[in-house]
């Protein structure tokens, strides 16, 4: 006794077109929502760079107030080349550095600003960071969790 499947006449095995259709549906909607979250967390990572440069430059700024009791606004005392502005990192941010001179009993300061640059001005919640003397810490225009 052999069994015998019966198919309709010209029917072929495989996926009808309407059923490639709907796969290629769901695959583009998940695309178009993936796709953006991804770019928002890349530009997000790259948000380290400005900070850990800040931080660097800053602790830079304290050491060689320690030895000169004041504050740096020349790259090369603080152990940079060139001049501010200047890229860090992978270039996404540059770094100016401000120290006024300090007026008569006054105590000195400086302020450190990074501004992004290139593909990283998209990430337009935290476009800069900044950081004084006094340890504050800031950034525009979304001032409340790009420092997190």
């Amino acid at each position: 006794m052999t069994m015998r499947i019966n198919r309709t006449a010209g029917a072929a095995p495989g996926f009808s077109l309407i059923e490639l259709m709907v796969v290629l549906v769901i695959i583009s909607v998940l695309v178009a929502i993936a796709v953006p979250s991804y770019y928002n967390k890349v530009l997000k990572a790259h948000r380290t760079e400005a900070k850990t440069a800040l931080l660097d430059i800053a602790a830079r700024e304290e050491r060689y107030f320690n030895t000169n009791n004041l504050y740096s606004a020349a790259p090369a005392d603080v152990g940079y080349t060139g001049a501010w502005p200047q890229a860090v990192g992978s270039g996404y941010y540059t770094v100016t550095v401000t120290a006024p001179a300090a007026a008569a009993g006054a105590l000195p300061t400086y302020t450190i600003t990074a501004t992004s640059i290139g593909t990283q001005t998209k990430d337009t919640p935290c476009a800069t960071f900044t950081l004084t003397s006094t340890g504050v810490q800031t950034s525009a225009p979304n001032t409340t969790d790009c420092w997190k």
